[in-house]
């Protein structure tokens, strides 16, 4: 109740600043970052641009079994969805950096210590996960990358080691081509994960 009475003072504020006459808008210095002001009435106010706040409704759970498991999900998106973000920006930055090379040797040169470096890095926190968070994972980098980990490994690494990886996973029942679909199945993940990335949750 506290939260939905903080959210309504927000939103009453939110709308209180951007509908009175405001008469000189500047910037304000304080400890040395600049904060947009608006001046009213020979008063200086700061002006807030406020984060969206999403209001769900409440979720009624049929049994303990379903909160249980609600929350266990909760606690997987909270532990891959950053590892989801990092290969979201190793993407990018492999990427752009291979834009940068004259050649094609070069390129393959760099995607192996690339490789041998993300191994190295990202080993030991894969095995902490357990395979339900292995699966999301999957689902979460298809999210952030807008591609399959199946089609990430095939544009870096080729089609032999896509193959490979994609039957390794097969092996424990994963799939490297499972997509994210946050309108159709995987619609209480995307909720999930919106109020992650607010800190609402």
């Amino acid at each position: 109740m506290n939260n939905y009475f903080h959210i309504i003072l927000l939103s009453i504020l939110s709308v209180f600043l951007q509908t009175i006459n405001i008469q000189k808008v500047s910037s304000q210095t304080t400890k040395g970052k600049l904060r947009p002001v608006c001046v009213y009435k020979g008063d200086t106010i700061p002006y807030i641009t406020l984060n969206t706040v999403y209001i769900y409704p409440r979720i009624k759970f049929k049994n303990e079994k379903e909160r249980r498991r609600y929350n266990k999900l909760v606690r997987d998106v909270k532990k891959t969805l950053p590892l989801a973000k990092e290969i979201r920006r190793a993407v990018i930055e492999t990427y752009e950096y291979l834009e940068t090379l004259p050649n094609e040797e070069m390129r393959k040169e760099h995607l192996k210590n690339v490789e041998k470096g993300l191994k190295k890095q990202y080993t030991p926190k894969m095995k902490k996960l357990t395979f339900a968070q292995g699966k999301l994972l999957i689902k979460l980098v298809d999210r952030e990358c807008n591609s399959s980990s199946y089609q990430l490994v095939k544009s870096f690494m080729g089609s032999f080691k896509a193959g490979f990886y994609q039957t390794f996973a097969a092996l424990f029942g994963a799939s490297l081509k499972k997509e994210y679909h946050p309108e159709d199945k995987d619609k209480s993940i995307e909720k999930i994960v919106i109020l992650v990335e607010n800190g609402q949750l």
